[in-house]
């Protein structure tokens, strides 16, 4: 098609909406309840255009031959004010309170339209909390109706909670609380439950021996908080931060991936000689074990009963840590820095428990809690040092490295399992098919002479497509990795918000990936050090009685 925008001829392709072709030309024309493939609804009116002189909304209006797209004249400048206006007047406005301040688009937008003094409706100048639970927080005040947080829940996640009087995720048993919600949020009505309070307090109690441990996908997404850019892997800045915080010490959770390798690798081998309950369905993910236990409740028997590394290292720490270095465990203060929120609801799970009775894990917060614990302790992040692990466990391998992105866990395990199966080492086995961002990946490998098939899929609504086909027949595996953010846990919840512009989980993984090979000279997980000595001293054989008391866990079918 031929159209003129802004006086310019261009040819575009069919079909194509004028937001479209406007992004292809480089004009900026600003959105608030757009998100591509997601929600195209024209909802707030911010992106309105003229088209052949009539106002039409540039998200959802097709271009046709000939026309004629106007994106910057007085008329359109005044619908988008009004229309900002008019949500501006419903919204709560005390952004300099607000977790989203400089983070908000609407704030965003309404300073580039010089919006001040528009006193907010009375009945939203208190916070209208209407859900909260562990993980989430919903504050009806700041909601500006774009739906956003409804449609990444049913197009992202095939869950589809009703958007009936926007009734969003939190408010329904179905919600898994994988805070993809949260990540599309343009302002604050959907933020994670802050934990902050409850560290401040442990880390004042001088009875307390509080320690962090942090996820692999935080490394390589704490940095945007702090303006470097995406897929920078700030490992050695975070510990220096965590330290200059106040922690006793700082612990890698890889360590704990690396435990849950060599638990989850038995039980896959066992499961492959008996032929019971397959496909073995990963449970590092707690969003994806809550999805299967409301959604799927038949193939909660196939889900794998190796906790989660968060949970292993803190049953560790608890278990075995705390009394190597002569303390109580209920004195031994455990932090867990996670990109997920649903990690927060995780470590109250009933059977959460470390062998002493007390919680594997005290407190969970997020990425974004962090870096707010940061700035507000005046750190100045960018001109930490790099400074190591405390190795209370040793350091992690590189397979337990990879765990944050999607096709991580599976790589990890079958290095173990390939090796332990055909005795043989295979070098720095690297399985570049099971990596990157698409939705559902496969591939089948011989293990000593058996054909083993194996699936990788992320994102809720593709788990729940491959269930499907498992469940018709039409597909057969042997081993699935599951993980509820698209690609992986550096999509989580809990990560830093950012524009989606760019394909910011590719460049995080990119990061993890290089990390891994050039920070961890150990590349298995049945190769490590500390693994060998506690299995060999401490714990006994993977899959034995101990390693069953301290390293597993069960499921419970729920209804919804």
């Amino acid at each position: 098609m031929n159209i003129t925008i802004n006086g310019q001829s261009k040819k575009c392709p069919f079909p194509a909406t004028i937001l479209d072709v406007a992004k292809e030309t480089g004009i900026n024309i600003p959105t608030l309840c757009y998100l591509k493939e997601v929600n195209e609804i024209g909802e707030c009116n911010v992106c309105v255009a003229e088209a052949n002189g009539e106002l039409v909304t540039a998200c959802t209006y097709k271009v046709t031959d000939g026309m004629k797209i106007l994106t910057n004249t007085q008329r359109v400048r005044d619908a988008r004010r009004h229309a900002l206006e008019k949500i501006m007047s419903a919204h709560r406005g005390n952004c300099l309170n607000c977790v989203r301040n400089l983070k908000c688009e609407l704030q965003t937008l309404s300073a580039e339209f010089s919006i001040k003094d528009l006193a907010p409706a009375q009945d939203y100048q208190q916070p209208q909390v209407n859900c909260k639970t562990k993980s989430l927080t919903h504050d009806n005040s700041k909601c500006i109706k774009c739906r956003r947080c409804t449609a990444v829940c049913e197009q992202t996640q095939g869950i589809a909670i009703s958007d009936e009087s926007i009734n969003l995720p939190c408010n329904s048993n179905a919600c898994v609380n994988c805070g993809q919600c949260v990540i599309a949020c343009p302002t604050a009505a959907l933020t994670e439950t802050s934990d902050t309070a409850k560290v401040y307090a442990a880390l004042a109690d001088k009875s307390k021996y509080v320690v962090a441990i942090t996820a692999p996908a935080v490394r390589v997404a704490l940095g945007e908080c702090f303006g470097s850019d995406f897929g920078t892997n700030v490992e050695g800045k975070m510990v220096a931060a965590l330290r200059a915080l106040g922690f006793a010490k700082v612990f890698d959770v890889p360590v704990g991936a690396d435990f849950t390798i060599m638990e989850e690798s038995a039980e896959f081998i066992n499961r492959l000689q008996t032929g019971e309950n397959l496909p073995l369905f990963t449970s590092c993910c707690s969003s994806w074990v809550s999805y299967c236990e409301e959604f799927y409740p038949e193939f909660v028997q196939n889900l794998s009963s190796c906790k989660s590394p968060q949970m292993m290292l803190g049953s560790l720490l608890k278990a075995y840590y705390a009394q190597k270095i002569g303390i109580a465990p209920k004195d031994l203060y455990v932090v867990s820095v996670m990109p997920c929120i649903a990690k927060k609801e995780e470590i109250r799970h009933p059977h959460s428990q470390a062998v002493s009775g007390i919680n594997d894990i005290d407190v969970v917060i997020t990425t974004r809690e962090l870096a707010g614990m940061i700035k507000a302790h005046g750190i100045s992040f960018n001109n930490l040092p790099g400074e190591k692990f405390d190795p209370a466990l040793g350091i992690s391998t590189g397979a337990g490295y990879i765990f944050g992105t999607s096709g991580g866990v599976m790589e990890a395990a079958l290095r173990t399992v390939v090796e332990t199966v055909t005795g043989e080492s295979l070098g720095r086995l690297q399985l570049t098919e099971l990596r990157g961002m698409q939705g559902i990946k496969e591939a089948e490998y011989n293990l000593g002479g058996r054909k083993v098939r194996v699936a990788v899929v992320s994102g809720l609504k593709n788990a729940g497509q491959l269930l499907d086909s498992i469940k018709s027949g039409a597909k057969k595996y042997d081993m699935v990795e599951v993980m509820a953010s698209p690609g992986g846990c550096i999509g989580g919840g809990g990560q830093p918000i950012h524009s989606g512009l760019r394909d910011v989980s590719a460049l995080r993984s990119t990061a993890l990936y290089h990390g891994a090979t050039d920070s961890r000279p150990v590349h298995k997980s049945h190769e490590s050090p500390i693994v060998k000595e506690l299995y060999a001293n401490v714990i006994g054989e993977p899959g034995g009685e101990t390693a069953h008391r301290w390293l597993h866990t069960t499921y419970r079918v729920k209804s919804i």
